[in-house]
């Protein structure tokens, strides 16, 4: 019984849980001071009380169940298995308790009452902890806890993967073990940082191995506090960055070696990086580069803006952005940029990357190109597949009579007197690939009309999909007219022909028969007595 304080309940009083005992009929013999604190109850209130005291009596069949099974068979465990319990305090308020049961020496129970949520704050810390442990012992990077005189105090398996050394040769050694003669400052000046609660980010450094070796490490730094805030040790996480500085070794390669001018681009609009041909076309070295506006480097600055705020604020690339940019000695390159964003890990916008490709040769083959087409005495027409204009020269302007601004975004067949007849003609190019000498004539808007014979063929792209054709139309309205009178002398010419062997015909007939009646003529005076001779001849 605990009628009164004894030895064992000493030990009990020590106890950091708040423990209550009561006898089998369910009378409170014993109270320690944390069930005093627990229920808020002094101890003389509740010694000689019933358990109800603690126990609402809306779950004490519940208990007395619980505990009856108890008693058929006791041993230490939960009372409330899978069931929250409700304490009760002094003023009548209710708490859930989880409750064990212990049975003692002399015959009587003893309770161990724990507040849900003190047991859930246990739990959550124990889980933490365990979590932890299991983040450390089975991350990649190298997690090295120390004090702060720098003593190694934790290792890690991924440390010793790194370092070469076991948890058991370096526990208790120096962290300056491990960096090279002509960096042991460094430490210093980390755990410098650490005492005075900083942390330290992503420092990229050299260390070495067990065997000697060297590595490149970025190592992050932070203080461990105790539980009132005071910084006791430091931890140190570290990456391995061999693979990694050699991978953004080849990839800065790659971009060096790169003819196009590349360049990334900060939400304001700064250069914070560019390669060596960026240098090249703007005559400016990166250093001077960096931090500027990347618009000042162009003809057309609000033109250059557009490019990196279209994707900044709509979060796409952009291609063939046709720029000129300005070498510091004036010479002007005009190239073609093509952007897209880099996002964070949120998916957040934080640069443009833009490639920039010098279209100066380009340009001027285009040029040169557009001025043989402009010189051509041919009109000449770029037709969409939908039979619409999208180009033409200055001689379709003049054949037609209409601007080239209006004649863009126009049908081809318009400006022909057999509408139906101009629509074939792209149709066939499209179906068959060309058309030639196919003829038609174009009504200018004063209405002359010009006779042409066009020839055209469709234009295909990378993939062989046809993206329109062009046709070119030579003027035949002279050769035509030429024919036309050729054909016409030709049929005069036949005419006359005609009426010359008509003629012929007629004039051959007479002849033939004059000479026939000379011969009969002769003929008769043969008959004649006097060999033919006329009377008149023989007076």
């Amino acid at each position: 019984m605990f009628s009164k304080t004894t030895k064992f309940e000493s030990l009990l009083e020590a106890v950091p849980d708040a423990l209550v005992g009561m006898d089998t009929s369910g009378v409170i013999r014993f109270v320690n001071h944390q069930s005093e604190l627990l229920f808020d109850h002094e101890r003389d209130d509740l010694v000689g009380k019933h358990i109800e005291t603690l126990v609402p009596e809306v779950l004490w069949h519940v208990y007395l169940a619980h505990r009856d099974d108890y008693f058929a068979d006791p041993r230490t465990r939960a009372m409330g298995l899978d069931l929250e319990l409700m304490g009760r305090r002094r003023d009548g308020a209710e708490f859930p308790v989880i409750v064990s049961l212990s049975g003692i020496d002399t015959g009587d129970v003893l309770l161990e009452f724990a507040a849900i949520s003190e047991l859930a704050r246990k739990r959550q810390a124990f889980d933490k902890a365990q979590r932890m442990t299991a983040i450390v012992e089975n991350s990649d990077d190298a997690i090295i806890g120390k004090t702060l005189g720098g003593t190694i105090l934790s290792w890690n398996p991924a440390a010793e993967r790194m370092y070469g050394y076991s948890s058991r040769e370096i526990i208790g050694r120096s962290i300056d073990l491990l960096a090279p003669a002509d960096r042991g400052g460094e430490s210093i000046a980390m755990l410098a940082r650490i005492k005075s609660g900083e942390s330290v980010d992503h420092f990229e450094t050299i260390r070495l191995r067990k065997d000697g070796s060297a590595i490149r490490v970025s190592i992050s730094e932070s203080p461990i506090r105790s539980e009132d805030g005071v910084v006791v040790g430091s931890s140190t996480i570290a990456r391995d960055m061999t693979q990694a500085r050699m991978a953004y070794e080849a990839a800065r390669a790659m971009i060096e070696s790169s003819q196009d001018s590349l360049v990334s681009i900060s939400a304001d609009g700064r250069i914070t990086d560019a390669n060596e041909a960026t240098v090249t076309v703007t005559g400016i070295p990166r250093e001077e580069l960096i931090g500027t506006a990347f618009s000042d480097y162009f003809t057309d600055p609000a033109k250059a803006n557009e490019i990196y705020q279209r994707v900044f604020t709509q979060g796409v690339a952009v291609d063939d952005f046709a720029l000129t940019i300005r070498h510091r000695d004036g010479t002007l390159t005009d190239v073609k940029y093509g952007a897209s964003v880099h996002r964070g890990t949120g998916g957040n916008v934080l640069a443009v990357f833009a490639a920039a490709r010098d279209v100066s040769r380009l340009t001027e083959a285009f040029r040169a190109a557009r001025s043989m087409i402009e010189s051509s005495l041919d009109s000449l027409v770029a037709i969409s597949p939908e039979g619409l204009i999208t180009d033409v020269n200055e001689a379709t302007v003049k054949v037609t009579g209409v601007p080239r601004d209006e004649l863009i975004g126009t049908a081809f067949s318009d400006y022909f007197t057999d509408s139906a007849r101009a629509d074939r003609i792209y149709q066939l190019v499209f179906d068959e690939g060309m058309a030639v000498d196919y003829p038609l004539s174009i009504r200018h808007r004063n209405g002359t009309l010009t006779e042409v014979l066009y020839n055209a063929s469709a234009y295909r792209d990378a993939d062989g999909n046809v993206l329109g054709a062009f046709a070119a139309a030579r003027d035949v309205t002279k050769q035509m007219q030429a024919q036309r009178r050729n054909a016409e002398q030709q049929a005069k010419e036949r005419e006359q022909l005609i009426e010359l062997q008509q003629f012929q015909r007629l004039t051959v007939g007479r002849e033939l028969k004059m000479t026939e009646m000379k011969k009969e003529n002769e003929r008769l005076r043969g008959l004649l007595p006097g060999g033919g001779a006329q009377p008149s001849d023989q007076r």
